[in-house]
């Protein structure tokens, strides 16, 4: 399995205006590997996955190509595809899903067993509800609970045993982590990162660079829509080259715990330059002009480079 995207746009018309919410993201996500896209709140990551598996609304806008390259299935452009044959093919069958706030994603009405039994059904799985259940840390009865009933770990749990379902070969997770305390997030970041091991091609979205650091296999930072740095996940976490992502790592508690200052821009009013510059203690003129992705990242004046000019 391979995902393989290049130039993914996406915008969303609105009364008066329009939404830049993913602009030119390349990237890709290879069988067992994982890729964490990691960035402030706001900044698309959702909205691009979303866009993957055709779960926008009617007021988007999609451009650029996602190729996806089952072992056993034809490849697919994601974003050309009808809806008819990312229904029928694709979600939950090549594409897993692990939502956000997964407790409000489950049926209020019907319990995790049911639900669970559902969707092994619906993807033709042989498979049981209590044995995938199991995988996930669940014990039997925990199933026959109604999602209210449910703590904020179990639910998790379940929307886990949920995503696997159909047994996909790639599994896309948007903060898996959000609401949970922190073992529950390191046992979450441990199951995925097995289901990688195991060869599985894993997509986590997530403002949690503790967390990413733990499942990654590369790293993408992205800022205002933008994908900045893309790099290899002890590289940049060890020595991040746009100054966004160092500022994120500072931000952390058991780093420098220093937030960055300033605001991120609104989606409606992106500039045309470097969307970073005016939080930028290294921004120049040549800020006014949008940095092109080079080796991996996309920056007038990266760390690295500076660092070394300096030492010159």
């Amino acid at each position: 399995m391979k995902l393989e995207v290049n130039g993914l746009t996406v915008s969303f018309s609105i009364p008066g205006a329009t939404v830049r919410a993913v602009t030119d993201a390349s990237f890709s996500v290879r069988q067992g590997e994982c890729l964490a896209l990691v960035g402030e709140s706001g900044c698309g990551k959702s909205v691009l996955a979303h866009a993957l598996l055709g779960l926008l609304p009617g007021n988007a806008r999609v451009s650029g190509q996602a190729m996806l390259s089952p072992e056993l299935s034809p490849e697919l452009d994601l974003l050309s595809a009808s809806p008819a044959v990312l229904a029928s093919r694709v979600r939950g069958r090549e594409i897993g899903l692990i939502p956000q706030s997964p407790a409000t994603h489950l049926t209020p009405v019907r319990t995790a067993r049911a639900q669970l039994e559902e969707a092994l059904e619906e993807l033709g799985s042989t498979s049981s509800a209590t044995e995938l259940a199991e995988r996930f840390g669940l014990a039997p009865r925990d199933l026959d609970r109604y999602p209210h009933e449910l703590s904020g770990g179990m639910a998790q749990r379940v929307a886990n045993a949920i995503a696997l379902a159909g047994d996909p070969g790639l599994l896309i997770a948007d903060e898996p982590t959000s609401g949970l305390d922190r073992p529950l997030v390191e046992r979450t970041m441990a199951v995925l990162r097995e289901l990688c091991e195991e060869g599985r091609a894993v997509l986590v979205i997530t403002h949690d660079l503790r967390a990413a650091a733990q499942v990654a296999d590369h790293l993408a930072v992205m800022y205002a829509s933008r994908l900045v740095e893309v790099g290899p996940a002890a590289e940049l976490l060890d020595r991040p080259r746009h100054p966004y992502a160092a500022g994120l790592l500072a931000a952390q508690p058991d780093r420098e715990f220093v937030a960055i200052q300033g605001m991120p821009p609104e989606l409606t009013a992106l500039p045309e330059g470097c969307a970073f510059a005016p939080r930028c203690a290294h921004a120049t003129g040549a800020c006014a002009a949008r940095p092109p992705m080079s080796a991996g990242v996309s920056c007038h004046h990266p760390l690295r480079e500076a660092a070394h000019a300096q030492g010159a």
